[in-house]
């Protein structure tokens, strides 16, 4: 794909305040992802109102939801946050509840890693577990970069892209899903029944992992979560162009 016409894929990042200076961080990784894929990656600063999230989306093509810190669920509403939360600023939890509302409500193509994946679940009425293995008793620790394996559903889109029903993955978090919302289906679960893999119905592409991709090794079949978001954010731009043409 041809530098001008690869898709703009935008990328949320962690806020960090440093020296009482809120700072922008995100690991390279994510958008060298983004980049081998063929498309461009260009990090979002969690900063201005529904507005400003808007303008941005009309001038994106696609976007990735990384990971991060915890879930303020009284924020929420959703009951009390778990005392061993590391949560996410508030300022920056309600930007990205606004950004991927957004995305999701016009189509665009969206990949939610790990907080990405839950970010999206919750967004549509979905349900936490705030701390494994607390709310789970007997299953397994998915903290501290944990391998195990993932089933996933043959005929689910995630089963298209990465051609496996199951394989190895990189796990990197104490909270998950427990309930997806009525919008989103379950398409991977690991051997104890926890939810790890979430897609949208009635949408091009909205997929979410609970894992953690960009850390597979380069040419795993993880990679095939990267080539959809950026074709999938091809074919949209292309159409959008043709509309624009036509009109």
């Amino acid at each position: 794909m041809e530098s001008s016409s690869a898709p703009l894929i935008g990328i949320n990042g962690l806020l960090v305040e440093r020296g009482g200076v809120d700072r922008l961080e995100l690991a390279t990784r994510y958008a060298d992802s983004v980049l081998k894929a063929g498309g461009v990656p260009l990090v979002l600063p969690p900063v201005g109102g529904p507005g400003d999230i808007a303008r941005t989306l009309d001038r994106l093509d696609g976007l990735l939801l990384t990971g991060g810190d915890d879930f303020d669920m009284d924020r929420l509403g959703l009951g009390a946050t778990h005392p061993s939360a590391t949560k996410t600023p508030a300022e920056k939890q309600d930007w990205d509840f606004e950004l991927a509302r957004r995305a999701v409500a016009i189509g665009m193509p969206v990949l939610g890693i790990c907080y990405g994946m839950q970010l999206l679940g919750l967004a549509e009425g979905g349900a936490m577990h705030q701390h494994l293995p607390e709310d789970r008793p007997g299953s397994r620790q998915h903290t501290g970069n944990v391998e195990h394996a993932v089933t996933v559903r043959r005929e689910s889109k995630l089963g298209g892209l990465l051609r496996v029903e199951e394989l190895p993955v990189v796990s990197r978090h104490h909270q998950a899903l427990s309930d997806t919302g009525p919008l989103w289906n379950v398409v991977a679960t690991d051997d104890e029944g926890l939810i790890e893999a979430i897609e949208r119905r009635h949408h091009p592409f909205a997929v979410g992992v609970q894992w953690h991709p960009e850390l597979a090794y380069e040419g795993s079949p993880h990679d095939g979560l990267f080539r959809g978001l950026v074709a999938a954010a091809a074919m949209r731009a292309m159409r959008l162009s043709l509309e624009n043409t036509a009109r």
